[in-house]
Protein backbone atom coordinates (compact mmCIF):
# COMPACT_ATOMS: atom_id res chain seq x y z
CA UNK A 1 0.00 0.00 0.00
CA UNK A 2 1.41 3.38 -1.02
CA UNK A 3 0.87 6.64 0.77
CA UNK A 4 -1.31 9.22 -0.92
CA UNK A 5 0.30 12.26 -2.44
CA UNK A 6 -1.02 15.46 -0.81
CA UNK A 7 -0.15 17.41 -3.93
CA UNK A 8 -2.73 15.56 -5.99
CA UNK A 9 -5.46 14.94 -3.43
CA UNK A 10 -8.49 17.09 -4.07
CA UNK A 11 -11.38 18.26 -1.98
CA UNK A 12 -15.03 17.68 -2.70
CA UNK A 13 -15.25 21.35 -3.67
CA UNK A 14 -12.51 20.92 -6.33
CA UNK A 15 -14.04 17.67 -7.49
CA UNK A 16 -17.37 19.34 -8.22
CA UNK A 17 -15.53 22.15 -9.96
CA UNK A 18 -13.81 19.61 -12.17
CA UNK A 19 -17.17 18.07 -13.03
CA UNK A 20 -18.44 21.47 -14.07
CA UNK A 21 -15.34 22.07 -16.21
CA UNK A 22 -15.93 18.75 -17.92
CA UNK A 23 -19.33 19.86 -19.12
CA UNK A 24 -21.62 18.72 -16.30
CA UNK A 25 -23.88 21.71 -16.74
CA UNK A 26 -26.81 19.55 -15.66
CA UNK A 27 -25.87 20.01 -12.00
CA UNK A 28 -29.06 21.83 -11.07
CA UNK A 29 -30.59 22.90 -7.81
CA UNK A 30 -33.83 21.24 -6.75
CA UNK A 31 -36.92 23.38 -7.18
CA UNK A 32 -38.88 24.41 -4.07
CA UNK A 33 -36.23 23.18 -1.68
CA UNK A 34 -35.83 19.70 -3.12
CA UNK A 35 -38.97 18.79 -5.09
CA UNK A 36 -36.88 18.20 -8.18
CA UNK A 37 -33.24 17.27 -8.68
CA UNK A 38 -31.40 16.82 -11.93
CA UNK A 39 -28.35 14.70 -12.59
CA UNK A 40 -25.21 15.92 -14.25
CA UNK A 41 -24.36 14.38 -17.58
CA UNK A 42 -23.14 10.84 -17.01
CA UNK A 43 -19.58 10.11 -17.92
CA UNK A 44 -18.03 13.43 -16.93
CA UNK A 45 -14.34 12.89 -16.41
CA UNK A 46 -12.83 13.88 -13.08
CA UNK A 47 -9.63 13.32 -11.17
CA UNK A 48 -10.09 10.87 -8.31
CA UNK A 49 -8.72 11.46 -4.82
CA UNK A 50 -5.67 9.44 -5.77
CA UNK A 51 -5.05 11.51 -8.87
CA UNK A 52 -6.13 9.00 -11.53
CA UNK A 53 -8.89 9.57 -14.02
CA UNK A 54 -12.34 8.49 -12.85
CA UNK A 55 -16.00 9.10 -13.46
CA UNK A 56 -18.47 10.84 -11.17
CA UNK A 57 -21.74 9.20 -12.09
CA UNK A 58 -25.00 11.05 -12.54
CA UNK A 59 -26.16 9.47 -9.28
CA UNK A 60 -23.29 11.04 -7.36
CA UNK A 61 -23.52 14.46 -8.98
CA UNK A 62 -27.21 15.08 -8.32
CA UNK A 63 -27.64 18.11 -6.06
CA UNK A 64 -30.63 19.34 -4.05
CA UNK A 65 -31.10 22.97 -3.05
CA UNK A 66 -30.65 24.08 0.56
CA UNK A 67 -32.55 27.35 0.06
CA UNK A 68 -36.07 27.52 -1.35
CA UNK A 69 -39.69 27.69 -0.30
CA UNK A 70 -39.55 24.47 1.74
CA UNK A 71 -36.77 22.51 3.36
CA UNK A 72 -35.22 19.71 1.35
CA UNK A 73 -36.04 16.13 2.32
CA UNK A 74 -39.82 16.58 2.27
CA UNK A 75 -40.75 16.32 -1.41
CA UNK A 76 -37.30 15.08 -2.47
CA UNK A 77 -37.56 11.61 -4.05
CA UNK A 78 -36.78 8.74 -1.68
CA UNK A 79 -33.07 8.35 -1.00
CA UNK A 80 -31.11 5.14 -0.58
CA UNK A 81 -29.63 5.94 2.84
CA UNK A 82 -30.96 7.89 5.79
CA UNK A 83 -30.24 8.88 9.38
CA UNK A 84 -32.80 10.24 11.81
CA UNK A 85 -31.37 11.79 14.95
CA UNK A 86 -32.82 13.79 17.85
CA UNK A 87 -30.85 16.11 20.12
CA UNK A 88 -31.55 17.63 23.51
CA UNK A 89 -30.06 20.96 24.49
CA UNK A 90 -27.56 20.54 27.30
CA UNK A 91 -28.05 21.92 30.80
CA UNK A 92 -27.56 25.66 30.73
CA UNK A 93 -28.04 25.96 26.96
CA UNK A 94 -30.86 28.30 25.97
CA UNK A 95 -31.94 30.60 23.18
CA UNK A 96 -28.49 32.06 22.49
CA UNK A 97 -26.81 28.67 22.26
CA UNK A 98 -29.65 27.23 20.17
CA UNK A 99 -29.42 30.08 17.66
CA UNK A 100 -25.66 29.64 17.34
CA UNK A 101 -26.12 25.89 16.85
CA UNK A 102 -28.74 26.32 14.12
CA UNK A 103 -26.43 28.78 12.37
CA UNK A 104 -23.55 26.24 12.46
CA UNK A 105 -25.81 23.43 11.30
CA UNK A 106 -27.21 25.52 8.46
CA UNK A 107 -23.75 26.46 7.21
CA UNK A 108 -22.66 22.84 7.31
CA UNK A 109 -25.81 21.54 5.60
CA UNK A 110 -25.63 24.17 2.85
CA UNK A 111 -22.01 23.34 2.04
CA UNK A 112 -22.35 19.56 2.20
CA UNK A 113 -25.51 19.59 0.06
CA UNK A 114 -23.50 21.52 -2.54
CA UNK A 115 -20.82 18.81 -2.50
CA UNK A 116 -18.32 20.95 -0.60
CA UNK A 117 -16.29 20.15 2.50
CA UNK A 118 -17.67 20.68 5.98
CA UNK A 119 -16.69 24.19 7.13
CA UNK A 120 -14.97 23.00 10.32
CA UNK A 121 -12.19 20.38 10.08
CA UNK A 122 -13.73 18.11 7.47
CA UNK A 123 -13.17 14.42 8.19
CA UNK A 124 -12.60 13.41 4.55
CA UNK A 125 -15.14 10.61 4.74
CA UNK A 126 -16.80 11.66 1.46
CA UNK A 127 -13.74 13.29 -0.11
CA UNK A 128 -14.11 11.66 -3.53
CA UNK A 129 -17.91 11.80 -3.81
CA UNK A 130 -20.40 14.27 -5.20
CA UNK A 131 -23.43 15.46 -3.23
CA UNK A 132 -25.43 12.31 -4.11
CA UNK A 133 -28.79 14.05 -3.53
CA UNK A 134 -27.84 14.83 0.07
CA UNK A 135 -30.59 16.53 2.06
CA UNK A 136 -30.55 17.75 5.65
CA UNK A 137 -33.86 18.68 7.29
CA UNK A 138 -34.24 20.36 10.70
CA UNK A 139 -37.20 20.42 13.10
CA UNK A 140 -38.16 21.56 16.59
CA UNK A 141 -39.79 19.36 19.22
CA UNK A 142 -42.37 20.47 21.79
CA UNK A 143 -39.76 20.70 24.56
CA UNK A 144 -37.50 23.01 22.53
CA UNK A 145 -39.76 25.97 23.17
CA UNK A 146 -39.64 25.60 26.94
CA UNK A 147 -35.86 25.23 26.90
CA UNK A 148 -35.45 28.46 24.91
CA UNK A 149 -38.18 30.58 26.52
CA UNK A 150 -40.25 30.59 23.33
CA UNK A 151 -43.44 28.92 24.59
CA UNK A 152 -45.57 31.81 23.31
CA UNK A 153 -44.35 31.01 19.80
CA UNK A 154 -45.07 27.28 19.98
CA UNK A 155 -47.93 26.43 17.59
CA UNK A 156 -50.88 24.42 18.81
CA UNK A 157 -50.30 21.83 16.08
CA UNK A 158 -47.20 20.78 18.02
CA UNK A 159 -49.22 19.63 21.03
CA UNK A 160 -48.43 16.06 22.12
CA UNK A 161 -49.91 13.27 20.04
CA UNK A 162 -52.68 11.29 21.77
CA UNK A 163 -52.04 7.86 23.20
CA UNK A 164 -52.85 4.91 20.95
CA UNK A 165 -53.67 1.47 22.32
CA UNK A 166 -51.16 -0.23 20.03
CA UNK A 167 -48.26 1.95 21.22
CA UNK A 168 -45.34 0.28 22.97
CA UNK A 169 -43.22 3.42 23.10
CA UNK A 170 -39.69 3.70 24.47
CA UNK A 171 -39.34 7.27 25.78
CA UNK A 172 -35.56 7.07 25.40
CA UNK A 173 -36.06 6.79 21.65
CA UNK A 174 -38.91 9.30 21.37
CA UNK A 175 -39.33 13.09 21.13
CA UNK A 176 -36.33 15.42 21.64
CA UNK A 177 -35.69 19.18 21.54
CA UNK A 178 -34.29 19.14 18.00
CA UNK A 179 -34.71 16.66 15.14
CA UNK A 180 -32.52 16.17 12.07
CA UNK A 181 -33.27 14.03 9.02
CA UNK A 182 -30.36 13.19 6.70
CA UNK A 183 -30.85 11.47 3.37
CA UNK A 184 -28.51 10.69 0.46
CA UNK A 185 -28.06 8.17 -2.33
CA UNK A 186 -24.63 7.19 -1.01
CA UNK A 187 -24.00 5.74 2.45
CA UNK A 188 -20.68 7.52 3.00
CA UNK A 189 -22.14 10.88 2.01
CA UNK A 190 -25.00 10.38 4.46
CA UNK A 191 -22.66 9.33 7.28
CA UNK A 192 -20.33 12.24 6.51
CA UNK A 193 -23.20 14.66 7.07
CA UNK A 194 -24.26 12.88 10.25
CA UNK A 195 -20.73 13.02 11.66
CA UNK A 196 -20.31 16.70 10.77
CA UNK A 197 -23.59 17.72 12.41
CA UNK A 198 -22.85 15.70 15.54
CA UNK A 199 -19.49 17.47 15.83
CA UNK A 200 -21.17 20.84 15.26
CA UNK A 201 -23.44 20.22 18.24
CA UNK A 202 -20.41 20.76 20.49
CA UNK A 203 -21.38 21.64 24.05
CA UNK A 204 -24.82 22.95 23.06
CA UNK A 205 -26.67 19.68 22.46
CA UNK A 206 -26.37 15.95 23.00
CA UNK A 207 -27.78 13.10 20.94
CA UNK A 208 -30.98 11.74 22.47
CA UNK A 209 -31.49 8.96 19.92
CA UNK A 210 -30.37 7.98 16.44
CA UNK A 211 -31.92 5.64 13.87
CA UNK A 212 -30.47 4.50 10.56
CA UNK A 213 -32.48 3.50 7.50
CA UNK A 214 -32.33 2.58 3.85
CA UNK A 215 -34.42 2.32 0.70
CA UNK A 216 -33.92 0.73 -2.69
CA UNK A 217 -31.14 2.49 -4.59
CA UNK A 218 -32.23 4.70 -7.49
CA UNK A 219 -31.84 2.82 -10.75
CA UNK A 220 -32.10 -0.63 -9.14
CA UNK A 221 -35.27 -1.35 -11.15
CA UNK A 222 -35.70 -1.16 -14.88
CA UNK A 223 -38.28 1.59 -14.54
CA UNK A 224 -39.06 3.89 -11.59
CA UNK A 225 -41.32 2.11 -9.10
CA UNK A 226 -43.02 2.82 -5.80
CA UNK A 227 -40.80 1.52 -2.99
CA UNK A 228 -41.40 -1.77 -1.21
CA UNK A 229 -41.16 -2.20 2.54
CA UNK A 230 -39.61 -5.14 4.38
CA UNK A 231 -42.89 -7.05 4.22
CA UNK A 232 -42.48 -7.00 0.46
CA UNK A 233 -45.47 -4.70 -0.01
CA UNK A 234 -45.48 -1.74 -2.36
CA UNK A 235 -45.65 1.16 0.08
CA UNK A 236 -46.69 4.72 -0.76
CA UNK A 237 -49.19 4.28 -3.59
CA UNK A 238 -51.78 6.57 -2.01
CA UNK A 239 -49.40 9.46 -1.33
CA UNK A 240 -50.62 12.90 -2.40
CA UNK A 241 -48.79 14.06 -5.51
CA UNK A 242 -47.18 17.52 -5.96
CA UNK A 243 -49.17 17.96 -9.19
CA UNK A 244 -52.48 17.71 -7.32
CA UNK A 245 -54.16 21.09 -6.71
CA UNK A 246 -54.54 20.53 -2.97
CA UNK A 247 -51.03 19.14 -2.35
CA UNK A 248 -49.61 22.28 -0.72
CA UNK A 249 -52.71 22.70 1.43
CA UNK A 250 -52.32 19.18 2.78
CA UNK A 251 -48.56 19.17 3.30
CA UNK A 252 -47.42 22.76 4.01
CA UNK A 253 -48.52 25.39 6.52
CA UNK A 254 -50.25 28.22 4.63
CA UNK A 255 -48.52 31.57 4.31
CA UNK A 256 -51.57 33.46 5.48
CA UNK A 257 -54.65 32.54 7.42
CA UNK A 258 -56.01 32.13 10.90
CA UNK A 259 -53.71 31.88 13.90
CA UNK A 260 -51.69 34.25 16.05
CA UNK A 261 -48.99 36.32 14.39
CA UNK A 262 -46.31 34.78 16.60
CA UNK A 263 -46.81 31.50 14.74
CA UNK A 264 -46.17 33.04 11.31
CA UNK A 265 -42.61 31.68 11.36
CA UNK A 266 -44.07 28.28 10.33
CA UNK A 267 -45.59 29.60 7.07
CA UNK A 268 -44.28 27.32 4.32
CA UNK A 269 -43.15 24.75 6.86
CA UNK A 270 -44.58 21.34 7.66
CA UNK A 271 -45.03 18.95 10.58
CA UNK A 272 -43.21 15.62 10.69
CA UNK A 273 -44.52 12.64 12.63
CA UNK A 274 -41.74 10.10 13.17
CA UNK A 275 -42.48 6.54 14.35
CA UNK A 276 -40.20 3.54 14.66
CA UNK A 277 -42.47 0.66 13.63
CA UNK A 278 -41.06 -2.79 14.15
CA UNK A 279 -42.40 -5.40 11.75
CA UNK A 280 -42.93 -8.87 13.19
CA UNK A 281 -41.49 -10.42 10.07
CA UNK A 282 -41.34 -14.02 11.31
CA UNK A 283 -45.08 -13.94 12.02
CA UNK A 284 -45.78 -12.17 8.72
CA UNK A 285 -43.79 -14.67 6.70
CA UNK A 286 -45.89 -17.51 8.14
CA UNK A 287 -48.97 -16.12 6.41
CA UNK A 288 -49.84 -17.36 2.95
CA UNK A 289 -49.72 -14.93 0.03
CA UNK A 290 -53.53 -14.83 -0.01
CA UNK A 291 -53.65 -14.03 3.72
CA UNK A 292 -51.04 -11.26 3.34
CA UNK A 293 -52.98 -9.70 0.49
CA UNK A 294 -56.22 -9.83 2.48
CA UNK A 295 -54.53 -8.04 5.40
CA UNK A 296 -53.32 -5.26 3.12
CA UNK A 297 -56.19 -5.19 0.63
CA UNK A 298 -53.79 -5.10 -2.33
CA UNK A 299 -51.89 -7.64 -4.41
CA UNK A 300 -48.30 -8.12 -3.35
CA UNK A 301 -46.82 -8.32 -6.84
CA UNK A 302 -48.26 -5.12 -8.33
CA UNK A 303 -49.84 -3.20 -5.48
CA UNK A 304 -53.18 -3.19 -7.30
CA UNK A 305 -56.30 -3.21 -5.13
CA UNK A 306 -57.94 -6.62 -4.75
CA UNK A 307 -60.91 -5.22 -6.67
CA UNK A 308 -58.80 -5.11 -9.83
CA UNK A 309 -56.84 -2.73 -12.03
CA UNK A 310 -53.30 -1.48 -11.53
CA UNK A 311 -51.38 0.06 -8.66
CA UNK A 312 -52.93 3.50 -9.05
CA UNK A 313 -56.49 2.23 -9.64
CA UNK A 314 -58.87 3.46 -6.97
CA UNK A 315 -60.13 0.53 -4.86
CA UNK A 316 -63.83 -0.28 -5.17
CA UNK A 317 -64.59 -0.38 -1.47
CA UNK A 318 -68.25 -1.33 -2.06
CA UNK A 319 -67.47 -4.34 -4.28
CA UNK A 320 -68.83 -7.64 -2.97
CA UNK A 321 -67.28 -11.01 -3.83
CA UNK A 322 -68.94 -14.30 -4.75
CA UNK A 323 -68.96 -15.25 -1.08
CA UNK A 324 -71.15 -12.25 -0.27
CA UNK A 325 -68.36 -10.45 1.59
CA UNK A 326 -66.50 -7.26 0.66
CA UNK A 327 -63.59 -8.04 -1.68
CA UNK A 328 -61.49 -5.67 0.40
CA UNK A 329 -62.17 -6.71 3.99
CA UNK A 330 -63.57 -4.27 6.51
CA UNK A 331 -60.30 -4.38 8.48
CA UNK A 332 -57.92 -4.34 5.50
CA UNK A 333 -55.17 -1.75 5.83
CA UNK A 334 -55.91 -0.20 2.44
CA UNK A 335 -59.56 0.37 3.35
CA UNK A 336 -59.01 1.81 6.82
CA UNK A 337 -56.21 4.15 5.76
CA UNK A 338 -57.95 5.45 2.61
CA UNK A 339 -58.51 9.25 2.72
CA UNK A 340 -62.18 8.81 1.83
CA UNK A 341 -62.56 6.70 4.96
CA UNK A 342 -60.97 9.41 7.11
CA UNK A 343 -62.74 12.59 6.10
CA UNK A 344 -60.15 13.31 3.41
CA UNK A 345 -57.24 13.22 5.88
CA UNK A 346 -53.99 12.76 4.00
CA UNK A 347 -50.27 12.92 4.68
CA UNK A 348 -47.12 12.57 2.62
CA UNK A 349 -45.40 9.38 3.74
CA UNK A 350 -41.62 9.36 3.21
CA UNK A 351 -40.16 6.48 5.23
CA UNK A 352 -36.94 4.51 5.46
CA UNK A 353 -36.68 0.80 6.25
CA UNK A 354 -34.41 -0.30 9.10
CA UNK A 355 -32.67 -3.49 10.23
CA UNK A 356 -30.83 -3.40 13.54
CA UNK A 357 -29.83 -7.06 13.76
CA UNK A 358 -31.56 -9.76 15.78
CA UNK A 359 -33.53 -8.77 18.89
CA UNK A 360 -33.48 -10.50 22.28
CA UNK A 361 -36.48 -12.55 21.14
CA UNK A 362 -34.43 -14.04 18.30
CA UNK A 363 -36.49 -12.26 15.65
CA UNK A 364 -35.27 -9.58 13.23
CA UNK A 365 -35.24 -6.10 14.79
CA UNK A 366 -36.43 -4.60 11.54
CA UNK A 367 -39.24 -2.53 10.14
CA UNK A 368 -40.11 0.99 9.09
CA UNK A 369 -38.82 4.38 10.15
CA UNK A 370 -42.15 6.01 9.40
CA UNK A 371 -41.92 9.72 8.54
CA UNK A 372 -45.02 11.55 7.37
CA UNK A 373 -45.53 15.20 6.49
CA UNK A 374 -48.64 17.32 6.84
CA UNK A 375 -49.81 20.89 7.34
CA UNK A 376 -51.56 19.89 10.58
CA UNK A 377 -51.01 16.54 12.33
CA UNK A 378 -54.38 16.85 14.08
CA UNK A 379 -56.00 16.69 10.63
CA UNK A 380 -53.43 14.41 8.96
CA UNK A 381 -51.78 11.70 11.03
CA UNK A 382 -53.99 11.61 14.12
CA UNK A 383 -57.41 10.74 12.60
CA UNK A 384 -55.90 8.05 10.37
CA UNK A 385 -53.89 6.49 13.20
CA UNK A 386 -56.90 6.52 15.51
CA UNK A 387 -58.87 4.54 12.97
CA UNK A 388 -56.01 2.12 12.33
CA UNK A 389 -55.66 1.70 16.08
CA UNK A 390 -59.25 0.52 16.36
CA UNK A 391 -59.11 -2.39 13.95
CA UNK A 392 -56.40 -2.52 11.29
CA UNK A 393 -55.63 -6.14 10.38
CA UNK A 394 -51.98 -5.14 9.97
CA UNK A 395 -51.72 -4.23 13.67
CA UNK A 396 -51.17 -7.90 14.53
CA UNK A 397 -47.87 -7.80 12.64
CA UNK A 398 -46.37 -4.46 13.68
CA UNK A 399 -45.32 -2.73 16.91
CA UNK A 400 -45.01 1.05 17.36
CA UNK A 401 -41.86 1.44 19.48
CA UNK A 402 -41.04 5.16 19.40
CA UNK A 403 -42.69 8.41 18.41
CA UNK A 404 -41.94 12.08 17.83
CA UNK A 405 -43.64 15.17 16.43
CA UNK A 406 -41.61 18.09 15.07
CA UNK A 407 -42.31 21.53 13.64
CA UNK A 408 -40.18 21.88 10.51
CA UNK A 409 -39.89 25.54 9.45
CA UNK A 410 -39.55 26.66 5.83
CA UNK A 411 -36.18 26.68 4.15
CA UNK A 412 -34.05 29.71 5.00
CA UNK A 413 -33.58 32.53 2.55
CA UNK A 414 -30.02 33.14 1.33
CA UNK A 415 -28.08 34.64 4.22
CA UNK A 416 -30.41 33.15 6.85
CA UNK A 417 -30.15 30.01 8.95
CA UNK A 418 -32.91 27.46 9.53
CA UNK A 419 -35.37 28.70 12.16
CA UNK A 420 -34.04 32.25 12.23
CA UNK A 421 -37.54 33.68 11.91
CA UNK A 422 -38.48 31.80 15.08
CA UNK A 423 -35.33 32.43 17.10
CA UNK A 424 -34.85 36.08 16.15
CA UNK A 425 -38.31 37.15 15.00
Amino acid sequence: MTESNPDIEISRRRLLGTVGAAGAAGLALGAAGGALAHAAAAGSETASAGGSAGTLSSLGSTQVAFHGDHQAGITTPLQAKGHLVAFDLTAGAGLTEAAALLRRWSDTARMLMAGENAPDSDTGIALDAGPSSLTVTFGFGHSFFERTGLTARRPGALDALPDFSSDRLDERRSNGDLWVQIGANDGLVAFHALRALQKDAGQAARVRWQMNGFNRSPGATGTPMTARNLMGQIDGTGNPKPAEPDFDRRVFVPGTGPGPAEHAWMAGGSYAVVRRIRMLLDDWDKQSLVQQEQVIGRTKATGAPLTGGGETTEPELTKIGADGKPVIAANAHARISAPEQNGGAAMLRRPFSFHDGIGPDGAPDAGLLFVCWQADPLRGFVPVQRKLDRGDALSEFIRHESSGLYAVPPAPRPGEYVGQRLLEG
